[in-house]
């Protein structure tokens, strides 16, 4: 073979491994919808979101129906609200409740929405009015640690 026919491959297979790196990084930063589809937009207020961020899952089922869009803190309420884009094909009833969940044990954060029994459903803008916040792994170790201590106390003191 020529050598020009060679750098030819070669460039060809240098280009494909970059448009293949560039799909796994959108893929890998939750970026790889480009907005094709049509949503409707959900609130829900929390008292603490942990490390959720804009563009976590929305999951029902573990499924993903939606996106996170936004995040804000209302200054009356001193309560995080949390903005969400749900895929216009998935519908909610009106009372679903709202969970920050973990993937794994240290993983990602994403949204679980649980639906419920009423018959009408979410619309644009509703807010969702049941929700759990994000469970602190410190938080739970810090009460563990002081119920032990709390423990050995007591045991301490009968003696």
């Amino acid at each position: 073979m020529e050598r020009s026919t060679i750098d030819l491959w070669v460039g060809l297979f240098v280009v494909a491994g970059f448009v293949a790196l560039t799909i796994l990084a959108l893929k890998v930063g939750n970026m790889g919808s480009f907005g094709g589809t049509q949503t409707y937009e959900l609130s829900a207020p929390f008292t603490n979101i942990g490390g959720l961020k804009p563009r976590a899952a929305v999951k029902s089922a573990g499924v993903v129906v939606g996106r996170v869009s936004d995040i804000t803190f209302d200054n009356e309420k001193f309560m995080a609200k949390v903005s969400m884009n749900i895929e216009t094909r998935f519908k909610f009833p009106k009372d679903s409740s709202a969970s920050i969940l973990t993937a794994g044990l240290l993983g990602e954060q994403y949204i679980g929405l649980e639906g419920g029994a009423e018959d009408a459903s979410l619309a644009n803008g509703d807010t969702i009015k049941m929700t759990q916040s994000a469970v602190v792994l410190e938080k739970l170790i810090s009460q563990f640690m002081y119920s032990k201590a709390a423990e050995g106390n007591s045991n301490g003191a009968a003696k």
